[in-house]
Order: structure tokens, then C-alpha cells, then sequence
């Protein structure tokens, strides 16, 4: 890069830190901290829902599925989108009330409301485990962009200097600095997307005409996509968004239900087409860029990483000057998903294990320093997970799996189901997510050498197997009790 690109790089990441200085003096307590005070407006929360939900690492994760399967690979967002609107429609009315009225500051308090403690700091861990991946899984992203657009910064290099900058500003602001530098982070995306990255290397590649001489006519099609995949993806993607912790904090953060319903549809909508079809089309430039030869002495189009091709392809192609501003709007959006999923974290470990095992009432200033003291320690051993993992979208989707396997369920049936039962909510739990975890470790073989189908996400097991556990343990519990009642009456 030239000394201009690294200068307005520098020149965004001061104002990202300036951003989190500025809420610093703000913040009085762990409520302003969590969930900012509870009065943010739709377009604020609904903009940091969607950077924060798409973020970096799916911005570069749908680089990767555009370089392998082209614009069918826009069908993962679609799933976001679904599960966007079906969350507006049917958790926000119950969340949000609860919320306000309980003066909430985490996912897992739901589960403390409607089970009991025990099962809310089971919630909390697996939460907390799952969001540390998902940090991590965005560092990784910032890294590989940097490192492969940066002339001789490695990629661990790279982690340090993404995670300092991403912990630093998020320990410091809270979830109001967050928000609002989200909002500043997807607003400069979108416009590096629509008006340098695409049309710029859509030039460079040589147009429509060399897209489709290049490319498989597949990576034109929208049917490049096999059931199994939208099966996977809408399982893994879709729950998410009823066991997010960093939804139910934008949620609280809202001033009522009426605002996080409509930031819930404009994020539907930013998420599919909008972001979908950017991520795949840049990708797919990538790969006709890989395939002319463009990359050439840079990298081994033949062997590169597919998740690679966008920032290699960025820094093949863009001139002096907007290098600089394209690497910001990508850093953007990987900032904007990390920050949120570490404030998310912390907020699990702070709220909702820390909080169980403290027998002294802390005061507000107390409680604030401990929250961005445990924020900045989450950060450390997020770029240290890093600097372990290779793949942006793995780390991600499992992360996801690992949530979803274990809390779905169970909310579902906190909100919807009148005759779930704590104990039920906590073995489902417990086994939902150590099986999604097992079966990914051994990759899909139970004991005995016996092999699920590959084609399955593992995250499917775990979910059925919750639901099974959570089901008959629950009318097990209802039928004794009315046995006992029944007793009891005569």
C-alpha cells in the first residue's frame, strides 16, 4: 500500500478509538455499559444488528463461498433475513417487556426468569464460550485482510494489532460506543462496496463479458446450492437469532418493542439482498481475477485459501487512496462484529457467572470497572484463540452451532410452552451442545465407528437431540406432578 492508504487507515482507527474515549466519561453505570441506557432509536439498533450479525468475518466468509459456488452462495443470508423477521414477529413482544420491566442486562436472565438459576448459569457459559469463538473468528478476519493487503505484516502480527484496537474502544465505551460506531462502520461498508470495491474490480476483471468467458456457468446460477446446504445454513443461522446475546442487549437496549421490531426489518433487509449479493459478486470477481493470472507472483491462485481471494483481490486492483478507504470499510465491518460479540461475552461472564458466585452487592462505579476489566482479559484470550484457528467461516458457524445446539430449545420453550420444566432446560441444554461439539471434534462418528451422514451438519444432531431431551423430560416432570396433585385431592 502507499503511504496515503496507510495514513487514512490510521486516521479510521484513531476515530474508532476517539469513538470508545468519548463514552468512557459517559458511562456511570453497568446498565449505560450493556445496554445504553435503554433509549437507542430503530436505524441506530438496526444498523448495529446487521454489522454486527454480517460483520467481517461473513463479509469475508461470503468472499470465500462467492470465490468456490458463486451468487448461489448469497442463499446463507437469506437464512439471516428469515430469521430476522420471524424473531420480530415472535420473541421481541416477550423480550422486550420482560426486559424493561426486569431491567435486564443479558440472554441467559430469561432463562433465570422463567427456570431458575442454576439453568440461567448454564445459559451464560455456553453463551459466553460460544461469543469468545465468534471474537475470535472476527480477529482472524481482520487479519487475514490486513496481512494479505499490508506488505510484510504477517498474520499473527496482524491479530495482535486488530484485537488491540477492537478490545481497546469496546472496554473502554460499552455497548453505546459500540452501536455507534457500528453505525459509522456499516454506513462506510456499504459505500466502499457500492461505490469503489465492486465497481473497481468489476473494471479491472474485464466486465461481464470476461465474468462469464472465465466462470463455470454455475457461479451465474441461483441454483448452485444443494438442499443440504440451505438445510445446514438455515439451522445454524436462523435459531440464532432467538438466542443471540448480542440481540437481546440491542433488544433491551431499545427504547420499546415497537423500535426493535422495526430495526429487526431493516437489518432483514440490509442482511439479504443487499449484503448477500456484495459478498458473493466480489468474490466471484476474485476468482475471475485468480483464474487470468492477475494474482500471479502474489499468491498460488491454484492452492490459495478461497477466503484469501477478496483481499488479495482488493489490493491487486484498487489505486492509491481508495486501497486505504476499501481496507477501512472491510476493517469496519470486522470491528463492528467484534466489539458486539465481546461486549456480549463479557456480559455473560460478568452478569451471569461472576454475579452468581459474589456474595458482596458491588456499587455502580464498582460494577463498571469490573465489567471492563473482564472485557479487555475476554479480548486477550480471544486473539490468543486466533492466532490457533485457520478458517474465518468455520470458527463462525461453529460458534453458532455450539449456541444454538444448547439454547434453542430451551428458549422456545421458556417463551412458548407452558409446561417446560428447569430440569428439562438444563439436560437439554447440556446435551445439545456436547453433542454438536462431539460430533464436530470426531468428525460426525458416534461410538462404535458408526458415521453420520457428511452431508448433515452436526448442529442438526444436537438440536434433535435437545428437543428430544427437553420434550420428555419436560412431560415426565408434568405427569409426576399431576399424579401428586391428583393424590393430594383425593
Amino acid at each position: 500500500m502507499h503511504v496515503i492508504d496507510y495514513i487514512i487507515f490510521v486516521v479510521y482507527m484513531l476515530a474508532m478509538l476517539g469513538v470508545g474515549l468519548y463514552f468512557f466519561n459517559k458511562n456511570k453505570t453497568a446498565e449505560d455499559f450493556y445496554v445504553s441506557g435503554r433509549n437507542m432509536s430503530s436505524w441506530h439498533i438496526g444498523l448495529s444488528v446487521v454489522a454486527t450479525d454480517v460483520g467481517g468475518g461473513f463479509s469475508i466468509g461470503l468472499g470465500g463461498l462467492g470465490f468456490t459456488m458463486g451468487i448461489s452462495g448469497s442463499w446463507m443470508l437469506f437464512t439471516g433475513l428469515l430469521g430476522a423477521w420471524l424473531s420480530a414477529v415472535f420473541l421481541i413482544p416477550k423480550v422486550s417487556e420482560l426486559g424493561h420491566k426486569y431491567k435486564f442486562f443479558t440472554f441467559p436472565q430469561i432463562f433465570g426468569h422463567f427456570y431458575n438459576g442454576k439453568v440461567a448459569l448454564l445459559a451464560g457459559i455456553i453463551s459466553a464460550i460460544g461469543y469468545i469463538g465468534f471474537t475470535s473468528s472476527q480477529v482472524l478476519a481482520g487479519a487475514k485482510l490486513a496481512s494479505a493487503t499490508i506488505d510484510g505484516l504477517n498474520i499473527q502480527t496482524a491479530l495482535i494489532v486488530m484485537g488491540v484496537i477492537a478490545v481497546a474502544y469496546t472496554s473502554i465505551g460499552g455497548l453505546k460506543a459500540v452501536i455507534y460506531t457500528d453505525t459509522i462502520q456499516w454506513l462506510i461498508l456499504i459505500g466502499g462496496l457500492v461505490f469503489i470495491g465492486i465497481p473497481v474490480a468489476y473494471n479491472a476483471v474485464g466486465g461481464y463479458d470476461a465474468i462469464k468467458a472465465t466462470l463455470d456457468p454455475k457461479y451465474l446460477s441461483m441454483t448452485n446450492v444443494t438442499w443440504y446446504q440451505i438445510l445446514n445454513w438455515s439451522v445454524t443461522i436462523i435459531p440464532i437469532w432467538f438466542v443471540g446475546m448480542t440481540l437481546y442487549q440491542r433488544i433491551y437496549a431499545s427504547k420499546g418493542p415497537k423500535e426493535a421490531k422495526k430495526a429487526w426489518i431493516i437489518a432483514g433487509v440490509f442482511e439479504w439482498p443487499i449484503m448477500a449479493f456484495m459478498g458473493v459478486i466480489l468474490g466471484m470477481l476474485a476468482k475471475v481475477a485468480a483464474t487470468k493470472g492477475m494474482f500471479d507472483g502474489i499468491t498460488d491462485a491454484a492452492s490459495m485459501d478461497s477466503e484469501m481471494g477478496l483481499p488479495v483481490l482488493l489490493a491487486t486492483v484498487l489505486p492509491i487512496g481508495l486501497m486505504g478507504l476499501m481496507l477501512s470499510s472491510y476493517f469496519s465491518a470486522i470491528l463492528s462484529t467484534a466489539d458486539s460479540c465481546l461486549m456480549a461475552a463479557s456480559g455473560n461472564i460478568v452478569t451471569d457467572i461472576i454475579s452468581k458466585f459474589s456474595k458482596k452487592e458491588l456499587s455502580h462505579k464498582k460494577e463498571l470497572q469490573l465489567s471492563q476489566i473482564v472485557t479487555l482479559l475476554i479480548g486477550v484470550f480471544a486473539i490468543l484463540l486466533a492466532s490457533q484457528m485457520q478458517n474465518v467461516l468455520e470458527l463462525m458457524l461453529y460458534s453458532y452451532a455450539f449456541m444454538v445446539s444448547g439454547l434453542f430449545v430451551p428458549v422456545l420453550g421458556a417463551l412458548f410452552w407452558k409446561k417446560s420444566h428447569p430440569i428439562a432446560a438444563f439436560w437439554s441444554m447440556l446435551f445439545g451442545g456436547a453433542t454438536t461439539i462431539l460430533l464436530i471434534i470426531t468428525e460426525n462418528k458416534l461410538p462404535l465407528g458408526i458415521k453420520l451422514p457428511e452431508h448433515l451438519d452436526a448442529n442438526i444432531y444436537g438440536i434433535s437431540i435437545s428437543l428430544l431431551l427437553f420434550v420428555t423430560i419436560s412431560t415426565y416432570h408434568n405427569n409426576k406432578k399431576e399424579k401428586q396433585n391428583g393424590i393430594q385431592n383425593n
